[in-house]
C-alpha cells in the first residue's frame, strides 16, 4: 500500500467533516473507552428527541437514549428532601484507537465521578503512552530481523512523537478534571517476524490507521478550540505512524511464506470487523463529542468501512 494512495484516502474522508457538522457527522457520540463508565446527567437539563422536556412518565430508559447512553440507568435524588429523581445515571462507552502493545496490563479506567470529557482525554493519553513502548519493542525487533534501518530509527521516533502526544493529551484531561491513569505493560519476549507481522497489522494498519484518521477529523471538527491546536499537531504524526505499519506490513510479507501471510491477511481482515462493530456501538454524551469532535457511531462506522474499503483498492 502506497504513501500517495494512504494520503489520498484520508484527504477524501476528511472532506467529509466540514459537511457532517451541518449534520450529525461531527456533534454526536463516537469516543475513546475500551469500557462502560457510569455518568450523571440532570433530568431538568435533558432535550428528548422530539424536542420536548423529561414529564414524571418518562422512563429511565428514555432518559439515557436521549443523553446518548444506554441501560442499566438508575433515577437518583441530587439530595435529600428531593420528593422525586432529578438526576439519572446512565452507562455511556467510547473508544481508543492506536497501537496498543501485547501485554498492556492497566484499562485506563477512571473513577465515575471524573467528568466525561476529562476522561476521554485522559483514556487517549494513556493510549499514546502505552505507545511509546510499543514502538520501541518495534524498532528492536525490525532491527533483529533486518528490516531497512531508515524504519528503525522511524519506529524511535515515533516513540518520542508519542510522549508528546501523551503530554499534549494529559495536558487537555486535566484541564477537564482528570489525570492520566499509569501505564502499566508486561514485560516483552522474544517473537517470531511473522508475529509482528500479525501485531503490526491488526494494531498498526488498521486500529493505529483509523487513529490517525480520527486525529484529523477532530482537528476539523472540535468545538473546543485547545483540542483542535492539540490534534492538528498529532495529526501529522499519526498519519506518518499508519505510514510507517503499510510500509512494515510490505517488507513483512516479502520475507514470510505463503501460509504466514494468510494469517496476517486474516488477522487484518478480523481486526476491520470488530473496529466496525466497535464503532457501531460506542457512546458518549452529545456535548462531548461535540466539543472533542468525534464522529457519530453512525458516521464512525461508515469512515471504518470507507478506509478499510481504500486499504483494499489497488495502489
Amino acid at each position: 500500500m502506497s504513501r500517495r494512495k494512504l494520503r489520498r484516502a484520508f484527504s477524501r474522508l476528511w472532506l467529509l467533516a466540514p459537511v457532517t457538522t451541518l449534520g450529525v457527522g461531527c456533534s454526536s457520540t463516537f469516543g475513546c473507552d475500551p469500557e462502560p463508565r457510569s455518568e450523571t446527567f440532570r433530568i431538568a437539563a435533558i432535550s428528548l428527541p422530539d424536542g420536548g422536556t423529561p414529564t414524571a412518565d418518562t422512563s429511565c430508559e428514555a432518559l439515557c437514549q436521549a443523553v446518548g447512553g444506554t441501560t442499566p440507568c438508575e433515577l437518583t435524588r441530587s439530595s435529600e428532601g428531593v420528593p422525586e429523581p432529578d438526576e439519572v445515571r446512565c452507562q455511556v462507552t467510547f473508544l481508543c484507537e492506536g497501537r496498543r502493545p501485547e501485554g498492556l496490563c492497566s484499562d485506563g479506567a477512571l473513577e465515575d465521578r471524573v467528568p466525561t470529557l476529562g476522561a476521554l482525554f485522559a483514556r487517549m493519553a494513556h493510549l499514546e503512552a502505552a505507545s511509546v513502548p510499543a514502538f520501541e519493542r518495534l524498532a528492536d525487533e525490525l532491527a533483529l530481523h533486518g528490516a531497512p534501518e531508515r524504519w528503525v530509527r522511524a519506529a524511535r521516533r515515533a516513540a518520542g512523537e508519542e510522549v508528546r502526544h501523551a503530554r499534549a493529551m494529559a495536558s487537555l484531561a486535566v484541564r477537564h478534571g482528570a489525570a492520566m491513569p499509569e501505564v502499566t505493560v508486561a514485560p516483552f519476549g522474544d517473537r517470531s517476524l511473522e508475529a509482528l507481522a500479525i501485531e503490526n497489522a491488526v494494531e498498526g494498519c488498521v486500529r493505529e490507521t483509523f487513529g490517525a484518521l480520527l486525529a484529523g477529523w477532530q482537528a476539523r471538527c472540535a468545538e473546543d478550540v485547545t483540542v483542535r491546536e492539540a490534534l492538528g499537531a498529532i495529526a501529522p504524526d499519526e498519519l506518518r505512524h499508519a505510514e510507517l505499519a503499510w510500509a512494515i506490513d510490505a517488507w513483512a510479507r516479502t520475507r514470510l511464506s505463503e501460509d504466514a501471510r494468510a494469517r496476517v491477511d486474516a488477522a487484518r481482515h478480523e481486526a476491520w470487523l470488530e473496529l466496525e462493530r466497535d464503532a457501531a456501538d460506542s457512546l458518549m454524551p452529545e456535548d462531548v463529542a461535540r466539543r472533542s469532535g468525534l464522529p457519530s457511531p453512525e458516521v464512525a462506522r461508515g469512515l471504518v468501512r470507507e478506509l478499510a474499503k481504500s486499504m483494499r483498492l489497488p495502489s
